[in-house]
């Protein structure tokens, strides 16, 4: 089965490394992974998005062209991926504001807030989100997801984003008990 999911926010927010990790956790847990990614000119500030794409056969296109989940931390992001094709659920920081023309399921969690004022650095934003859409998503268990962030992670940081991974873990699981 192939799931596909596409990350997405501003520059600088650490996307593009949870894709990496995501992919990479998935490769760790025996299945097959491809990870894309764009964006804009800016180094900080311009829109940036990842795309994973994973499966337990080959993957013949690296691209997601129907997004499973779609991650949006901006409302900039959310403008212009939430635009789901019907199966997706749309995961949004809950300083998003929703679009009531999108018809697509739609999860808001405060994951932004979470980094800055749970965990205590906003920089790990990235983490938060990434353990919100593995709990969430349920493509690879949350020990393999540890596994792959302490292999991506700056060596001196590896407790600090365990710990942002594990917030979004449970956010996770409160958004699923909801």
């Amino acid at each position: 089965m192939r799931t596909e999911f596409r990350l997405s926010g501003s520059g600088g927010q650490g996307l593009l490394l949870a894709g990496i990790v995501l992919a990479e956790a998935a490769i760790l847990d025996g299945k097959n992974a491809v990870q894309t990614q764009s964006y804009g000119p800016e180094a900080r500030g311009g829109s940036s998005k990842a795309e994973v794409v994973v499966s337990a056969e080959d993957i013949d296109y690296p691209k997601a062209t129907d997004p499973d989940f779609l991650l949006a931390l901006t409302n900039d992001s959310y403008k212009t991926y939430g635009k789901l094709q019907g199966k997706g659920l749309i995961i949004v920081d809950s300083s998003v504001c929703l679009d009531p023309d999108i018809k697509a399921r739609t999860v808001s969690l405060p994951i932004l807030d979470t980094a800055a004022n749970v965990i205590g650095k906003k920089v790990v934003a990235n983490i938060v989100a990434l353990g919100v859409l593995g709990g969430i998503s349920g493509v690879v268990s949350p020990e393999i997801l540890e596994k792959a962030v302490l292999n991506r992670v700056p060596k001196g940081t590896e407790e600090l984003n365990i710990k942002a991974l594990r917030a979004g873990l449970e956010l996770a699981a409160k958004a699923k008990n909801a």
